[in-house]
């Protein structure tokens, strides 16, 4: 059941759009911080930003799509509340949507700006290993030290991670992702900035209007599934009915070959009956 626009967190998907769309500023630390660097001027920052390269192929729909100026650097940011085990390969197909995207605009390769995917987490995306923070490029695998160039970085930050791997900055903020308390100057002024956005009526108008377009989303999903179920309900049935021609006819020919074999095994007797009589005449 959705929550109550009053009960939503900076972990809820609606608040975290909302609270970095409308304060660049804070949009620009939390890069900064998962980064570890200063990122420079935002020209823009964007909440549920779509790209459909084709519209008849499948699009994808950004949290947080931000660039810096000249374009030269994009930052893709998103709340992910539930593990799925295809959160890597995620990343891959956003990459390339965001790539496909830069070049519609006539950009030549060599123009194509350092793109971060960043994904924050309510769980530990590699369970096993217990980081928080799990930062990936291109790197050769014949030597390691060399690295591939090609302006793109994904990183997971996890908030159930174990491990002693990162700053105060760091670990108060994934504790705010998860519990929503407030542990450092920079939490307290998210937290401040979605206590603002509960009290901001055109929010809450708007946030009701995105659960029913959500549950429209939702519904449209559940219509394609039944009617890919169907499709290949009707293609199994079809197979099915194939699979029992075939066999129909298989059985038809045996029946046949088990025919002309009793036929030919009386022949055979006849013949050797005709012989006996000869032989005895």
């Amino acid at each position: 059941m959705a929550k109550r626009y009053e009960e939503l967190t900076f972990s809820d998907d609606f608040m975290f759009c909302k609270v970095l769309e409308n304060h660049p500023d804070l949009c620009r630390k939390l890069l900064e911080l998962a980064l570890g660097r200063e990122v420079g001027e935002l020209v823009s920052v964007n909440r549920q930003k779509p790209i459909e390269i084709l519209p008849d192929k499948k699009g994808v729909r950004f949290d947080i799509y931000s660039e810096g100026r000249g374009g030269k650097k994009i930052y893709d940011v998103e709340m992910q509340n539930h593990s799925r085990d295809i959160l890597q390969k995620r990343t891959r197909y956003s990459q390339a949507m965001i790539d496909l995207h830069l070049l519609e605009r006539g950009k030549p390769y060599r123009d194509l700006g350092d793109t971060y995917i960043i994904f924050i987490c309510r769980f530990n995306v590699f369970e096993e290993e217990g980081l928080h923070r799990y930062t990936f490029s291109n790197l050769c695998h014949e030597k390691t030290s060399l690295e591939l160039g090609d302006g793109t970085e994904k990183i997971f930050l996890c908030t159930e991670g174990t491990a002693d791997d990162i700053s105060s900055e760091m670990e108060a903020f994934l504790k705010y992702v998860a519990e929503g308390i407030p542990g450092d100057i920079f939490t307290e002024e998210l937290d401040k900035a979605v206590k603002e956005a509960r009290d901001h009526v055109r929010w809450r108008q708007e946030y009701m209007t995105f659960l029913e377009q959500l549950e429209i989303e939702r519904e449209e999903g559940r219509k394609e599934e039944r009617v890919n179920t169907e499709r290949e309900k009707k293609r199994a049935d079809e197979a099915e009915k194939r699979a029992d021609a075939a066999e129909e006819r298989a059985d038809a020919a045996e029946e046949r070959a088990d025919a002309l074999e009793e036929k030919y095994r009386r022949l055979l007797e006849r013949m050797e009956q005709m012989h006996s009589k000869k032989d005895l005449t």
